[in-house]
């Protein structure tokens, strides 16, 4: 695995995951209470000993240069390296990152000098474990030029990704990049030739990219340069390099989710809570996740009613009841408090005991107040909630952008922005 470098796809503006990508690069937003979404793609890479790793990315990068900066240091005595590489201007380019395929080519000249076989491009965006070393062995035993990870996908989820179809050898024949309608039904094969049962391929009956790939160093190369078009890895550069190149398609059927939206994005955090065993697991010995070591105290609960939950360390719980919902780290919440279905991303930083004692009545303390109800919410890092507030979406709605009040609701999820103030007595 030393011949492998890795590339890890920052993403754009994210979009789809605002607001809680408004103030942060898409892959240091935080998931499961402590760790941040470039986390993920970071350790697999580490546990499948793969130590040399940029990350590109060309919005609100600080944040994510601080992580990686706290998080990832390898010795000295080694090649190892995780580097963040924040799009710039060249004389070659004078452009932000116009895709995926862009973004690796505004760089291309670093990874050219790299003594390397392959180059592996992730995406910073998912939640997965794999083994890449399976898949490098795969890229090497079938001798192809680019390898695609892939999954068996059923017909409800299919337009949503790009589809391929692939011949007896696992060779990529045909690709379509999110097809609807009769488009989609052209694009149903039969899974089995995955190692499928007949249940599962009837099931199952499209294959969708992951968008993980491996590429021979030269094959990439060649590609970037031959066509400064072509600025996607999905759309264009793989789609036009199937007649001429062999492209191969590496079954992965365990979990994996895209969570770049905030309802996907809610849906995974709280999916970690379920039980006896959750689709993710951060409890995986010999795989196990990485993250910053922040030394926290362990949390504190004091009377507390607590229910399918994952609470990180360093909280302060007081008399409160807590169902069903991921509180991060130095989450507060204040007695007679229900918090249900949410997801609490916690705080950077504690307030000292005498600050959060001030009778100013301008101030209010960090957390969730007395005597609130929190439910289906996502609170981002740093949000004052005071007492007596409700946080329920009682009309129901499904989409609003009341920025200045603080909040924002997507398909009908309650986002409470980083920072924001919720004053007492306030009903959502």
């Amino acid at each position: 695995m030393k011949k492998v470098l890795a590339i890890i796809l920052g993403g754009g503006a994210g979009t789809r995951l605002y607001p809680l990508a408004k103030l942060r690069a898409k892959p240091a937003v935080s998931v499961a209470g402590k760790y941040r979404l470039i986390d993920i793609p970071l350790s697999n890479c580490i546990n499948s000993e793969i130590f040399k790793i940029y990350i590109l990315t060309q919005f609100n990068s600080a944040s994510l240069n601080r992580h990686i900066a706290r998080a990832y240091s390898f010795s000295g005595f080694t090649e190892g390296f995780v580097e963040v590489l924040a799009a710039q201007q060249t004389p070659e380019s004078q452009t932000w990152f116009q895709g995926t395929a862009d973004a690796v080519r505004q760089y291309i000249q670093l990874f050219e000098d790299w003594d390397v076989n392959e180059y592996l491009i992730l995406s910073g965006d998912h939640l997965y474990r794999m083994d890449y070393r399976k898949f490098v062995k795969r890229h090497r035993d079938t001798k192809a030029d680019i390898t695609l990870s892939v999954l068996p996908i059923d017909e409800r989820r299919a337009s949503d990704f790009g589809l391929m179809k692939i011949d007896d050898a696992g060779r990529v024949v045909d690709f379509s990049e999110k097809p609807k309608g009769q488009a989609l039904k052209q694009m149903a094969v039969d899974t089995t030739i995955l190692g499928l049962t007949p249940e599962q391929a009837e099931q199952e009956p499209y294959i969708a990219s992951m968008g993980i790939y491996i590429f021979k160093k030269d094959v990439l190369l060649n590609l970037l340069k031959e066509s400064l078009e072509r600025t996607d890895f999905g759309k264009e550069i793989i789609p036009d390099a199937s007649k001429e190149y062999n492209i191969q398609a590496y079954l992965f059927n365990n979990y994996w989710e895209d969570i770049g939206t905030i309802e996907a994005f809610y849906n995974a955090n709280l999916a970690l809570t379920k039980q006896p065993q959750p689709p993710f697991s951060f409890y995986d010995e010999k795989y196990p996740i990485y993250t910053r070591a922040r030394y926290l105290p362990p949390s504190k609960m004091l009377d507390c009613q607590i229910s399918e939950s994952m609470v990180a360390e360093g909280c302060i719980l007081k008399n409160c009841r807590i169902h069903h919902s991921v509180l991060g780290v130095r989450s507060r919440v204040e007695e007679d408090s229900v918090i249900e279905d949410t997801l609490i991303m916690g705080s950077d930083f504690y307030q000292p005991f005498i600050e959060r004692q001030s009778i100013d009545d301008d101030f209010m303390p960090i957390g969730i107040g007395k005597k609130s109800i929190i439910r289906r919410v996502i609170v981002d890092k740093n949000a004052r909630i005071g007492n007596y507030v409700k946080i329920i979406n009682k009309d129901n709605v499904q989409e609003a952008n009341r920025e200045q009040q603080g909040f924002y609701i997507r398909s009908g999820i309650v986002v409470v922005l980083k920072n924001a103030i919720i004053p007492d007595n306030t009903v959502i």
